[in-house]
């Protein structure tokens, strides 16, 4: 799912230039008639004069920390006169977004064109540029809202996406590769696509209209004009389009966006479940005919699915009557459903089937102020891991909250990041990270997950 820069091709030989060649001539009367045996042709034009000046160019400029182990070094920097300064480089980004609160001025977006940014800048159509302010951003669904505050803007209404039907016709609006108010056409392809690589929640509208490069972030309409889902990510072997295009359903980022503006993040619920994907081995063991499902290793005290009397050993074959198939479905479920919502399992116990409900509650999650543990981590807020990822295997301790200017930001330690290790020691949970309250070393180096992989972080 990677991008290349745009090339811009001239189409100057074999059968489409004899096309053009044969054209060109009687190009004056091949314009399209405004009308057919009296019937006017269609068009999507009255439609997209309503829709395009609700769609926005967003740009925005973040500040990274580059570290260089000889400038950490205090001998190296006196040796040769530099400053204790860390050094930064600027990244930008260019994606889209889609206008849809005109009174309050709030504007939907993805959380990778505007996650983690400085500074944020929206166009409007017409050329209008305002500072926009950083609402709030969900990384698992990829969801971000951001606020400016003008006049005389136009919203787009949201349409239910869950009534989409594959072969739906649908429009992509955004300003790919700069190009503003670009449009193209499609079908829906495919609904409920999930299991696309990577982390987070994802329940994508599948689409053939074509995206691009700076397309993230834009609307996907239907033919009425309304918002049906916003535009995120492509499928590409070549960094080009290849009529496979994602888009978050305009049901699930209007959940989030909810959340976002009332709350600046989104809580989601949980079941209370340790589970594991159900392999050929397991289902020999359980004297299962199938080799689908999910079976419950480990069920949390007080936990939803512990009242719904789930236990140990037990396969959930359903979820919502909705064959389950894997952990990656059930995880899904609990992440994009609301808190409070009912579900409904399908489930195996001893062999005999039953149907169990739980109602998904929140998660409750320890944390730890960073001071605490150490001065120099002052401003940090660390959390434990979710469930959610934990059931990936993931292990650490996840820093949910950075102060701005503390020796923690200064040394790139940034929220969303997973802190694995402390120096030579690896950290699995928040209890092993509290033993380094009285510890102090002269160095406190944390080793850091990311998205980009593993890295050092020096804090002084």
């Amino acid at each position: 799912m990677s991008f290349r820069q745009p090339r811009f091709t001239h189409w100057l030989g074999g059968a489409l230039a004899l096309l053009l060649g044969v054209a060109l001539p009687g190009a004056v009367h091949a314009a399209m008639p405004p009308a057919v045996d009296g019937q006017a042709m269609p068009s999507l034009a009255p439609m997209l004069e309503r829709v395009t000046p609700a769609v926005v160019n967003i740009s925005s400029k973040t500040r990274v920390q580059v570290r260089n182990p000889y400038f950490d070094d205090p001998v190296f920097r006196q040796f040769f006169g530099l400053p204790a300064v860390p050094r930064q480089r600027v990244e930008q980004s260019l994606g889209s977004g889609v206008i849809v609160d005109a009174a309050k001025g709030y504007i939907l977006t993805n959380n990778h064109v505007v996650g983690g940014a400085d500074d944020i800048t929206v166009t409007l159509q017409g050329g209008r540029s305002y500072k926009a302010r950083l609402v709030g951003t969900d990384p698992d669904t990829d969801v971000a809202v951001v606020q400016i505050n003008a006049p005389n803007l136009q919203a787009l209404p949201l349409a239910d996406s869950s009534k989409l039907r594959v072969g739906d016709f649908v429009v992509a609006v955004g300003e790919p590769f700069g190009l503003s108010e670009t449009v193209t056409s499609g079908i829906v392809s495919a609904l409920g696509r999930s299991g696309l690589g990577g982390s987070g929640y994802q329940n994508f509208i599948q689409t053939d209209a074509s995206i691009n490069p700076g397309n993230s972030g834009g609307a996907l309409v239907n033919l009425r004009g309304q918002l049906v889902g916003v535009n995120t990510m492509i499928f590409s072997p070549s960094g080009g389009n290849v009529g496979i295009g994602f888009a978050i359903p305009s049901n699930l980022a209007a959940e989030v966006m909810q959340q976002l503006i009332a709350h600046g993040k989104v809580q989601r619920g949980t079941l209370g479940l340790q589970t594991q994907d159900i392999t050929p081995r397991i289902a020999q063991l359980l004297n299962l005919g199938q080799d689908k499902g999910v079976v419950v290793t480990g069920v949390n005290a007080g936990s939803p699915a512990e009242q719904a009397g789930l236990q140990p050993g037990d396969v959930l074959t359903s979820i919502n009557d909705k064959p389950l198939r894997d952990v990656n479905e059930l995880r899904n479920t609990e992440g994009l459903l609301p808190v409070g919502s009912t579900v409904k399992l399908g489930v195996l116990h001893d062999g005999k089937p039953r149907v169990a409900s739980a109602q998904l509650r929140p998660e409750k999650i320890a944390s730890v102020d960073g001071g605490k543990l150490d001065p120099r981590l002052a401003g940090v807020t660390f959390s434990e891991l979710g469930q959610s990822e934990r059931s990936q295997g993931m292990y650490g301790v996840a820093v949910s909250a950075v102060r701005p200017n503390s020796h923690a930001a200064a040394g790139g330690l940034k929220a969303g990041d997973i802190v694995i290790g402390v120096g030579n020691a690896r950290i699995t949970d928040l209890r092993m990270l509290n033993q380094l309250a009285g510890v102090r070393p002269r160095q406190l180096v944390l080793i850091v997950a990311d998205t980009d992989g593993t890295h050092y972080v020096l804090i002084q």
